[in-house]
């Protein structure tokens, strides 16, 4: 039977509050604690987990950070070179550093150079 138990209901209300902070001391005496080692190993190792858990969390989102900005980086790097390689391909750009070789744009259409068959087969 456990203290409880004996308590009747009689009892004044200090008796009753005196015996519930009996058992409350008797669940945190050493005795309690003994008994509660695997329920406490429990609570130590969640904690342990939590706190590892958060500290990944973390690290992860810094990695993610880092590597968000690096693609944004890489995407205007991208954006640049196209637009560069768009504008070296017009015709402007292309006479403007051919002009840097003394190489200049025809005035007239190109001659068309045809060969008759004939001759060249006999």
């Amino acid at each position: 039977m456990s203290k409880k138990d004996n308590i009747s209901p009689e009892q004044p209300p200090a008796e009753h509050i005196r015996s519930d902070w009996k058992a409350l001391v008797d669940k945190v005496s050493y005795k309690g604690i003994v008994n509660n080692i695997p329920f406490l190993a429990f609570l130590a190792l969640i904690c342990v987990l939590y706190i590892n858990n958060s500290q990944r969390a973390v690290s992860l989102q810094r990695d993610l950070n880092a590597q968000n900005k690096t693609l944004k980086e890489l995407r205007w790097k991208y954006m640049d070179i196209k637009s560069q390689l768009m504008n070296a391909g017009m015709e402007s750009e292309m006479i403007r550093s051919a002009a840097g070789l003394g190489l200049k744009p025809l005035m007239l259409p190109p001659y068309t150079i045809i060969v008759d068959s004939d001759r060249h087969s006999n």
